[in-house]
């Protein structure tokens, strides 16, 4: 059997954010991976001027996504991508969560996701923040 790229670009095209992160997640416990990518640590300088040197920062690799505000024009633009975003909350809990703005949306959402989120939820003319 081989492989239809095309048809699994028009697959991962039309799924959510949420339903790609978790098509991930099944395909690392299948295959014995991750998908993370790694992150060198710097090792401690020698002598006696490195002790008092902070530790290069290291990168981040999950976020918080903030909804901090909502243009009342956009307000029902927002909650659909809020629903869209947030797998399983209904449109009450979105409205809700869009009125009570600045919110967090996701938290501890690897980067990717986080980086789909906030632009989906821009897009549909929401000010969001990363942290």
């Amino acid at each position: 059997m081989a492989l239809d790229k095309a048809k699994v670009v028009e697959e991962l095209s039309n799924a959510t954010v949420l339903e790609i992160a978790e098509l991930v997640k099944d395909l690392e416990a299948k295959w014995g991976v991750s998908a993370a990518a790694p992150v060198a640590v710097a090792a401690p300088a020698a002598g006696g001027a490195g002790g008092a040197q902070a530790p290069a920062a290291e990168a981040k690799t999950v976020f918080d996504v903030i909804l901090v505000s909502v243009p009342t024009d956009k307000k029902i633009a927002v909650i659909k991508a809020v629903r869209e975003v947030k797998a399983g909350l209904g449109l009450a809990d979105a409205k809700k969560l869009v009125e009570e703005a600045p919110k967090p949306i996701l938290e501890e959402a690897p980067k990717a996701e986080a980086e789909a989120a906030q632009k989906k939820l821009e897009d549909a003319g929401g000010k969001v923040e990363l942290k």
